[in-house]
């Protein structure tokens, strides 16, 4: 896996102006602005339906935007590795875990090019960092929970991405996996990759993360994650959301903006 000394003051990866999202045709991010550093490692907290995973996708390209801009500065989307929530993935597929990470090959090779027999050799020393040498051959629907999670890790491995994308991949999974894996994430996040984290846990994302997006489908609040995550913006983002009218339209809420550094 290739390391990406980037400068940490270089120009933002990800910018967002007054950017409007909707999810099966309701609004559930609304007028965000602000940006995502290059090299940075950021989280996205805030309450259930609070438009976290939708940007998410936005930013992915696998959700449309409804307004305003995104600009990925350059990223192209092979450049983006994607992990969703593992109850998102049909594992009823009979797919080994092998090629399951063999998956993450395809921005690289194309969806005709084949996995090589040198990426296979990739995947299989993936496998090994993630702890689950010996599983290439083993079915995924066979696999726990924090199993399968690793094994999604290894994929994101082997894509060899410059930016990161993490749908609550903690989230049901043991302490030990969580370990394992939160210090990948931090390796990313030292080799100079672009690392953006939905999270629940916010004891978790005040030791790991150095940056949070608080969003209760508007931004709360967006900066250094010791000036986010203090009890009043929190009650402040469950208030916002608790009194969200789900019939309101993309722009009948007034925004209480935020200043991003």
């Amino acid at each position: 896996m290739m390391a990406l000394q980037q400068d940490r003051n270089l120009a933002p990866a990800i910018v967002v102006e007054d950017l409007v999202v909707a999810y099966e045709r309701h609004p559930a991010v609304h007028h965000l602005s602000g940006s995502f550093p290059a090299g940075g490692l950021t989280a996205l907290v805030g309450p259930n339906g609070g438009g976290k995973s939708t940007l998410l996708k936005a930013l992915a390209g696998v959700q449309p935007i409804s307004s305003g801009r995104l600009d990925l500065d350059g990223l192209r989307r092979r450049d983006i590795a994607y992990l969703p929530q593992h109850a998102e993935i049909d594992r009823s597929i009979p797919l080994s875990v092998l090629d399951l990470v063999s998956v993450g090959f395809l921005p690289r090779a194309g969806l005709f090019g084949g996995i090589s027999r040198a990426m296979r050799a990739e995947a299989q020393r993936a496998l090994q960092l993630v702890g689950l040498g010996g599983f290439e051959n083993r079915l995924i629907d066979g696999m726990s929970i924090g199993q399968f999670q690793r094994a999604l890790f290894a994929r994101v491995l082997v894509q060899d991405a410059r930016m990161i994308l993490l749908d609550e991949p903690f989230a049901a999974i043991d302490a030990a996996t969580t370990n394992d894996l939160v210090a990948l994430m931090l390796r990313w996040h030292e080799e100079g990759r672009s690392v953006i984290l939905v999270s629940h846990d916010v004891e978790l994302v005040r030791r790991a993360c150095p940056e949070t997006l608080l969003l209760a489908r508007e931004p709360v609040a967006w900066g250094r994650t010791q000036e986010v995550l203090t009890p009043q913006l929190l009650a402040q983002a469950r208030r916002r959301s608790e009194a969200w009218d789900e019939s309101a339209g993309a722009c009948e809420l007034s925004v209480e903006r935020h200043v991003h550094p």
